[in-house]
């Protein structure tokens, strides 16, 4: 039986996000501290307290190792059952990259082109909200939108594009524009960030993904991305989305050249800007994809790790529930970086929910990730079954939708069987898609000044 109606949940929180820690003495980790370094025992301790763990004490978290680790990991799933209980939840969502054609160079991003090659494509407004028509009508509540930027944008164009997508599709979340993006449109526009996020609000957009995120320390971004958005830029852009009313998420991406202190220094800065703002919804741990990435292949970064080891992802995955405990109830496991079988396994580190279904996925697939095509809802449901935990379908901003006790008699449509994910397309079908060529679409659609 499908239960169709919002039920009583810690997780069903109002935006912005503020929540008391949550408290978990009593649970198995407790019973296990005196079997483990006096240290982490005491670290560990004041987590299950709702204490609130500093830099140097996360840094040693990232440490552990033996009985520690297990010890860690455990108290962050006893964290996550005492703060959201034991629903797994997930979006129906759809991913549009409208365009892989960017003026910037990251070393870390195998997915954007120049513009004059002959695989930048570029989507019009009319093909992105087909995309999003279609894919509203196979359940999706929300289009993640975010893409490359392109030279000689019309610095309007996330205003004009959201309100094209709303004019079709008023109930629509649009999750969308990173703040890379969000500081390109304010600069090409001439106007304040602050302008810029009014701007976006008015025009529609529901939530701001907070990618670009990377390691929110400059050493490491001058390394792995210089020119990239600054530290105190992407905090600037943040802040003022919270102010606007316009929730975003939040994340990380490891496993490169970051020490563990400023794996810690950045979990610790998300949770300083959520004590300010509370506009944070969820934290979205993402490995280091190295496979395609430029810096990896042609070894431009000295000491560049071939992203994290899989005790490595376990513990990212626990301590930032156990620092962020009392200010950031979500933690999202990512399918798309870690494949299903490492996905289910943060579940049990202190992660709650799998993210979207995503339909197309063209930035971890480009960098060589194995996943992101498309996830059926029912397999996500699966995973949290097999763990004995309950799935739920969710909004964007974290309101339940459906509980599913048990799986509906008829299926949902991205559950059935005879639906073909071909027909959604993939990244290297649009990089070798004449019609969507940038070098043929671009000056219309970006240039109107």
């Amino acid at each position: 039986m499908v239960a169709t109606e919002p039920v009583p949940t810690p997780r069903d929180l109002a935006w912005p996000v503020r929540i008391a820690p949550a408290r978990a003495e009593d649970g198995l980790a407790a019973a296990m501290l005196p079997r483990i370094s006096p240290d982490v025992a005491r670290i560990l301790e004041k987590a299950l307290a709702g204490g609130e763990i500093t830099v140097d004490e996360g840094e040693r978290l990232f440490t552990t190792t033996g009985r520690d680790f297990l010890a860690l990991v455990v108290a962050a799933d006893d964290l996550r059952r005492a703060a959201v209980g034991d629903t797994v939840t997930y979006v129906v969502n759809r991913n549009i990259n409208f365009t892989n054609v960017c003026i910037k160079h990251c070393g870390f991003c195998a997915f954007s082109r120049d513009h004059r090659t002959e695989e930048g494509y570029f989507l019009p407004l009319s093909e992105i909200v087909r995309r999003a028509k279609e894919a509203w009508d196979l359940g999706a509540t929300e289009i993640c939108v975010q893409a490359g930027l392109p030279p000689k944008m019309d610095g309007r164009y996330y205003v004009d594009l959201t309100r094209e997508v709303k004019k079709t599709l008023p109930d629509l979340h649009l999750h969308a524009f990173s703040p890379e993006e969000v500081l390109y449109g304010a600069v090409r526009s001439r106007v304040s960030v602050q302008e810029y996020c009014r701007w976006l609000k008015e025009a529609g957009v529901g939530s701001l993904p907070g990618t670009s995120a990377e390691i929110l320390d400059p050493e490491v971004r001058n390394a792995i991305a210089p020119g990239r958005i600054r530290v105190e830029q992407w905090i600037e852009v943040i802040t003022a989305a919270h102010a606007a009313g316009i929730p975003t998420t939040a994340t990380i991406m490891y496993g490169h050249i970051e020490t563990n202190r400023q794996r810690a220094a950045h979990i610790a800065l998300i949770r300083d800007i959520q004590r300010e703002t509370g506009g944070f919804t969820e934290f979205v741990p993402l490995s280091f994809v190295h496979t395609e990435a430029p810096m990896y292949a042609k070894k431009l970064v000295p000491g560049l790790r071939p992203g994290p080891t899989g005790q490595e992802v376990q513990k990212m995955y626990a301590i930032s529930r156990i620092m962020l405990n009392g200010f950031i109830p979500n933690i999202q496991v990512s399918w798309v970086k870690e494949g299903m079988r490492l996905g289910q396994l943060g579940l049990t580190a202190g992660g709650n929910d799998l993210g979207g279904t995503l339909i197309n996925e063209s930035i971890s697939t480009a960098a060589g990730a194995p996943n992101g095509q498309l996830v059926r809802p029912h397999e996500l449901r699966a995973l949290a079954r097999d763990l004995g935990r309950l799935p739920a379908e969710r909004t964007t901003l974290y309101r339940i939708r459906r509980v599913f006790a048990e799986e509906p008699a008829t299926p949902d449509p991205l559950d059935d069987p005879n639906l073909d994910p071909s027909r959604f397309g993939s990244y290297e079908a649009l990089t070798h898609a004449r019609e969507f060529r940038f070098i043929d679409t671009w000056q219309p659609a970006l240039s109107r000044r």
